[in-house]
């Protein structure tokens, strides 16, 4: 075994007791450091066979120039920072936490979309400026007579769908990985249409899909099919939205508003476009936490590597070594 066995090779969280107390009950020694470049993992990270990392770039070069890494596990869901590829070439295991966070991230969604269709940022913040008058919410449609559409049908857009499906909306979905054992596992109430179809019928869109294989999927052309009166919202990954292309269709009026918790690049800039638009909610991309969702989180990826490192089978593989 390399003589340091595991890395954080950077975390932003408050601290990382919980890892502390599951890698120090199993004897393992660690360290954190705080990588941001692809020569920061290269020079800090040498020796090592674990990498508990959270966006810190693992590219090809890095990979090829840490011999001893051979499992990496993402604190989160999203691996795009990550060289998956270039890791199976190089013998090197890639895990995720894919489950952490599904009720939290589809609760956000909801809210979203309350705060959106309700209008109630935008009324509370007229009240307090001392004008207290509901038509300046109109127009506000009932939610058990809209569609909802759904973008990606996974663990979290399941959970999302069974929330609207309480508001008696009709749910749509389009998934870019839809396969027969996905479909098979959604709620009998989902109907599942084409992309276009979705756009055009919605009345409030929800993505909530990965973005391997949904970068830009929501640009110009799609916008245009949503109606003039539809709301986008993003719970996801910044990238799967072309921004240019949302800040265009809020300037222009072609949908409602929307609502954002990841932008194409984080933090989003105060100078982005964007959020000149009062019809434009942003959240830092908080969607994933609750504090027993970031416990979990902290929990699982120590576990998962105190697993591999005792020769056990990892739970969350991304790409398959065999």
């Amino acid at each position: 075994m390399a003589s340091q066995a595991v890395i954080i090779t950077d975390c932003d969280h408050y601290d990382i007791d919980i890892e502390t107390n599951i890698l120090n009950q199993h004897t393992i020694q660690f360290q954190k450091k705080q990588c941001k470049t692809e020569q920061d993992l290269i020079d800090q990270c040498q020796n090592s066979t674990v990498w508990i990392n959270q966006y810190a770039p693992i590219t090809e070069n890095v990979l090829a120039n840490c011999p001893d890494l051979k499992l990496v596990v993402r604190y989160g869901v999203g691996v795009n920072n990550v060289d998956v590829q270039a890791a199976t070439k190089f013998g090197v295991q890639v895990c995720n936490v894919p489950d952490y966070g599904t009720q939290e991230v589809a609760d956000h969604a909801l809210a979203c979309l309350l705060t959106l269709t309700r209008k109630v940022s935008q009324m509370s913040s007229l009240v307090k400026q001392g004008i207290w008058d509901y038509q300046k919410s109109i127009p506000v449609f009932r939610h058990s007579e809209q569609k909802v559409g759904i973008i990606g049908i996974g663990r979290i857009g399941t959970a999302f769908a069974h929330r609207v499906h309480a508001l008696n909306s009709q749910v749509l979905a389009y998934d870019p990985k839809l396969t027969e054992e996905r479909k098979k596992r959604a709620p009998e109430f989902v109907q599942f249409v084409d992309l276009e179809t979705l756009l055009k019928e919605s009345d409030i869109v929800s993505i909530h899909c990965p973005l391997d294989s949904a970068y830009h999927l929501i640009g110009e052309e799609e916008l245009r099919k949503m109606k003039r009166s539809s709301y986008l919202i993003n719970v996801s990954r910044g990238g799967i939205i072309n921004e240019l292309a949302l800040d265009k269709a809020l300037t222009e009026g072609w949908i409602a508003g929307a609502a954002l918790d990841v932008a194409e690049i984080e933090p989003i800039s105060t100078d982005s476009p964007l959020l000149k638009h009062e019809n434009l909610y942003c959240t830092p991309h908080m969607g994933w936490y609750s504090e027993e969702s970031a416990k979990e989180l902290k929990r699982k990826v120590a576990e998962e590597a105190v697993r591999f490192l005792q020769g056990e089978q990892v739970h969350y593989p991304i790409n398959n070594l065999t």
